[in-house]
C-alpha cells in the first residue's frame, strides 16, 4: 500500500489525537484551549485560526468518533464511521502546495474549523486503509493495561503493541522472568 506524505501526516495526527483521550489514571491531554492550540501547532496544521472552547469541544467529539474507528470490528463498521466523519466535515478536496511541501490534497474547505480540518483529512487517510482492504491495520495496543491506538505499518501486519509505552518490551520481559522462575522451580 502506497502511503503518501500527507496521508502519513494525517495518520500520525489521528493516532496522536485518539491517544490524548483520558485513560485509566491518565488525564485528558487536551484539557483546555491552550493545549489544543499546542497540539495543532505541534502537528503543523495549516489554516488554524483563533481557537475557542467550541473548537475544543468539537475536537474532543471527533476524537471519540475516531477512537471508535480504531475499535471497529470490521471494515463495514469502520467505513460507516469514517463516512459519518467525512460527511460532517463537509469535505472539499483541493490541491495545494504550501510551507515547502509539493502538491498534495487537502480535504477540508478553506476557513474550516479545526475539527472539520481534522475530520476531513484524517477521515480520508483512514478511508484509504478501508478501500485498500487494510482496515485491520488500525489497531489498539494488546498490552492488558494499555489501549492506545496505532497504525500497523509493518510489512506482515504483525505489530501488536504501541510505540509510546514500550508495552511489548515490558510484556516480553515479564514473560521471560516468569519462564525463568518456573524453570528454577
Amino acid at each position: 500500500m502506497l502511503i503518501t506524505h500527507d496521508t502519513r501526516f494525517a495518520l500520525d495526527l489521528v493516532v496522536d489525537l485518539v491517544n490524548t483521550a483520558p485513560e485509566g489514571d491518565e488525564p485528558d491531554a487536551l484539557p483546555d484551549v491552550a493545549a489544543l492550540h499546542a497540539f495543532a501547532r505541534s502537528h503543523r496544521l495549516s489554516d488554524v485560526g483563533v481557537l475557542s472552547e467550541f473548537d475544543l469541544s468539537a475536537v474532543r467529539k471527533i476524537r471519540g468518533r475516531f477512537a471508535a474507528v480504531f475499535s471497529a470490528a470490521d471494515a463495514r463498521t469502520a467505513a460507516g464511521l469514517i463516512n459519518e466523519l467525512v460527511a460532517a466535515a463537509g469535505t472539499t478536496p483541493r490541491l495545494t502546495d504550501h510551507d515547502g511541501y509539493d502538491w498534495h490534497v487537502h480535504y477540508f474547505a478553506p476557513g474550516a474549523s479545526l475539527a472539520d480540518h481534522i475530520g476531513a483529512d484524517c477521515g480520508m487517510a483512514l478511508a484509504f486503509f478501508v478501500v485498500a482492504g487494510e482496515q485491520e491495520r488500525l489497531r489498539r495496543c494488546e498490552a492488558p493495561d494499555c489501549r492506545r491506538a496505532f497504525v500497523d505499518l509493518s510489512r506482515n501486519r504483525s505489530r501488536r503493541y504501541c510505540d509510546s509505552r514500550t508495552c511489548g518490551n515490558r510484556l516480553h520481559v515479564a514473560a521471560y522472568r516468569a519462564r525463568r522462575k518456573e524453570a528454577a522451580g
